[in-house]
């Protein structure tokens, strides 16, 4: 295996996955940018395919990427270390991309991660190291390290794990976990509002986020569609702050002092006016706003009213 070459191909990944962060702003890429890939030295290089396990024929032996697809069959989770389990392809241990994922852990050579957020978005995470095997189980371990270490990890020399190494990966992996989690709440509650604010109508994607009903801290603030709101950046601040309260049968309401306060235009149209307006609401029932939660967070609003 040419490492010098293989090299050069994954330290070309790192940096056009980064170029493509750096420019749109977030770290959930279309599938299609990611299909489409960039080119080296005259090659298109992919950085995903449909198979979970990718390598693009500008790599020999050890794959690129691996992928969690949305409502993957596979079960990939997170172990008790913190660090991810990763499953097989197929049941045959023997399976050639399963031999290509031992292959990457004798080397210790990093890959990407690809975890599908969403329809087509897939939070893209790197370098990611594949630290141990079961193949009784069918499934390999995979840690996360700092991006700042995905450099030194190209360097075979370099890539070994010691204590600290460890210490460090498995702490940058429980993040990764935690924006995994975050990104997925976003871009699925986004989908099922179609990337609009549920109470105003906007649709610019890079003002809006997803709204907890009843906050993440709480018992039963799961991050679930159905314990989300598409809101942008006024509303979702005007909603966790009471400003805005929304009942079980999905209507609008504007704390007392606050609708009968006079602050202007924004105040009057972009708050006061919304009261008694009945919210945007996903298409499909199942995904629309749980009524006990709803009653939940109205009760506390009615209570700082």
């Amino acid at each position: 295996m040419d490492l010098t070459h293989d090299g050069l191909v994954r330290a070309a990944a790192f940096a056009w996955l980064a170029e493509q962060v750096a420019r749109s702003g977030t770290d959930v890429l279309p599938y299609a940018l990611l299909l489409e890939g960039f080119q080296f030295q005259g090659v298109r290089v992919p950085l995903l395919a449909p198979q979970g396990i990718f390598k693009p024929k500008a790599l020999q032996t050890v794959p690129l990427s691996i992928t969690t697809s949305p409502n993957s069959p596979y079960k990939d989770e997170f172990d008790a270390d913190g660090f991810l389990r990763y499953r097989y392809r197929g049941e045959d241990p023997r399976h050639r991309d399963n031999e290509s994922l031992r292959e990457a852990m004798r080397l210790k050579v990093p890959l990407v991660y690809f975890y599908g957020v969403a329809t087509s978005k897939y939070l893209a995470v790197w370098p990611a190291f594949i630290v141990a095997d079961d193949p009784d189980n069918l499934a390999v371990t995979v840690a996360i390290d700092d991006v700042g270490f995905a450099s030194k990890a190209l360097e075979p020399a370099r890539a070994v794990a010691d204590d600290a190494a460890t210490a460090r990966r498995s702490y940058v992996t429980s993040l990764v976990r935690v924006r995994l989690h975050q990104r997925s709440f976003r871009e699925r509650v986004l989908e099922a509002y179609r990337n609009q604010c549920a109470f105003c109508r906007l649709r610019h994607e890079e003002l809006l986020s997803a709204a907890h009903i009843i906050p993440d801290s709480h018992p039963q603030g799961e991050p679930v569609v159905r314990n989300g709101l598409a809101l942008c950046a006024l509303h979702h601040c005007a909603f966790d702050r009471l400003f805005i309260g929304l009942r079980p049968d999905y209507v609008i309401e504007i704390r007392d002092d606050i609708l009968h306060e006079s602050d202007g235009p924004t105040l009057a149209h972009a708050i006061q006016g919304l009261h008694g307006r009945s919210i945007v609401l996903p298409r499909v029932a199942a995904q629309r706003p749980d009524p006990e939660l709803l009653e939940i967070r109205y009760k506390e609003f009615r209570e700082a009213s």
